[in-house]
């Protein structure tokens, strides 16, 4: 096709190869893919747009082309089963026209085992074509799309209802996002953007990040309005040292430094920091950045406010990484569970008496969050838990548990786009 698409489609089969087949992030799959760069804007777009819906609705997707097949695929077919998939999503989730669907898929598959799987190509696409809108409104959407260790977890943690609700809104393609250093109301009409309560902006206009008004400028920054609230539980921090820790690719401390404090950013990678330094760089916004460990680390002086945003499951972030669900595993989160102990040990070390500590989390999981709290209140003296205030829940209605702790949900604030999932706790050193 002489627009780009199909090869639009086809590097969207390679990268579906590395995140589903390799175990690839999404974010760096798309970000190494040869060849993305060199389309136009519109058919990149679409490329990262295939992948995400396929990934999205990866269950329905794979329920739908079982029904159409009388034995499943080899493991040989590899390459074949991502060409079914994205023709899937194309023909029932897209809105593609059904010629260009499967024209290109069959195009695709020519060039595996000598064509050998065309013809089932083909045959399979075209009877989804046919059959699979009526197949879709019988499906169980929610269910099918979340892995089952996921959907027991969370039913276990919040209760069938609140699950169906998160694993509902994974559904839809989010809003993107924005955090000024400057005033919301001023920057909402050149972004086409909407003010959310808290001061974040959400747009949800199309169009490159790199290419919106401001961006050259260092205007604003990309940061989920879910995760812009961890920082400001810190309080009024102008002045203060404040430390950082895992801190890429920098969102909070563009945050920290942009409301006036010394911000002490710790990530153990240095590439992760360079990405954040250039971050800082192009908002106009200083930070001191270390490179190192952040659970071995100490810095000269103990801090007055730390904020840590601890590794973990991201299994709050799937409306924007939907890769998430179909890589990690209870056994990972038995792992991250240990990293983020030892991390909260670390940072409690370093700060100063009378001091604040946020820990955070972007993940669902209790193990990840309230749980971490739990141990580490219960095995240290002179700490507690400062309750967040309803108000700095920012009209997150039932954002606040009764423990005192921030926990959004992705469908808090459906009717305005929804919102990561979030996990935060304010601890005082007495």
């Amino acid at each position: 096709m002489n627009d780009g698409s199909g090869d639009a489609r086809g590097l969207a089969v390679e990268i579906l190869r590395k995140v589903l087949d390799r175990a690839h992030p999404l974010d760096d799959a798309l970000d190494r893919q040869p060849g993305l760069d060199s389309l136009s804007l519109r058919d990149r777009a679409f490329a990262r747009h295939l992948v995400a819906t396929t990934l999205r609705r990866l269950g329905q997707i794979d329920d739908l082309i079982g029904r159409c097949l009388e034995r499943p695929l080899p493991e040989r077919a590899a390459r074949t089963r991502q060409i079914l998939r994205i023709g899937a999503a194309q023909l029932l989730f897209l809105g593609t026209p059904p010629h260009a669907a499967v024209s290109t898929a069959v195009k695709l598959a020519a060039a595996d085992f000598d064509g050998r799987y065309k013809r089932l190509v083909n045959g399979v696409l075209r009877g989804l074509d046919r059959e699979g809108r009526a197949w879709v409104l019988d499906q169980d959407a929610a269910r099918l799309n979340t892995p089952d260790w996921l959907w027991n977890a969370w039913r276990d943690a919040y209760g069938e209802d609140t699950t169906r609700g998160i694993a509902e809104a994974h559904l839809a393609e989010p809003p993107l996002d924005l955090s000024v250093s400057g005033s919301p109301e001023s920057w909402a009409g050149r972004l086409d953007a909407a003010v959310l309560p808290g001061g974040s902006l959400r747009r949800f206009a199309g169009g490159a990040v790199r290419d919106l008004p401001g961006y050259a400028d260092g205007g604003w920054w990309v940061q989920d309005a879910a995760a812009a609230l961890p920082a400001r539980l810190l309080g009024g921090v102008a002045g203060q040292r404040v430390l950082d820790l895992c801190a890429a690719p920098g969102g909070k401390t563009a945050q920290l430094a942009a409301a006036g404090a010394r911000v002490t950013a710790v990530d153990r990678s240095d590439k992760r920091l360079d990405r954040l330094r250039g971050n800082l760089r192009r908002l106009g916004l200083d930070a001191e950045t270390v490179t190192a460990d952040a659970a071995v680390w100490r810095p000269d002086e103990p801090f007055g406010a730390i904020l840590l945003d601890a590794p973990c499951s991201a299994t709050g972030t799937l409306r924007r990484r939907p890769d998430v669900a179909w890589h990690k595993s209870p056994a990972e989160i038995d792992k991250l569970a240990g990293v983020q102990d030892r991390l909260l040990s670390a940072a409690a070390d370093m700060l100063a008496p009378g001091g604040r500590l946020v820990f955070c989390t972007c993940s669902l999981q209790p193990e990840e969050g309230p749980d971490r709290v739990d141990a580490f209140l219960a095995d240290r003296s002179g700490w507690t838990r400062e309750p967040v205030a309803l108000a700095e829940a920012t009209g997150l209605d039932g954002a606040v548990t009764a423990a005192g702790d921030l926990r959004t949900l992705p469908f808090h604030w459906a009717e305005r786009g929804g919102i990561d999932g979030f996990f935060a706790a304010r601890l005082h050193r007495l």
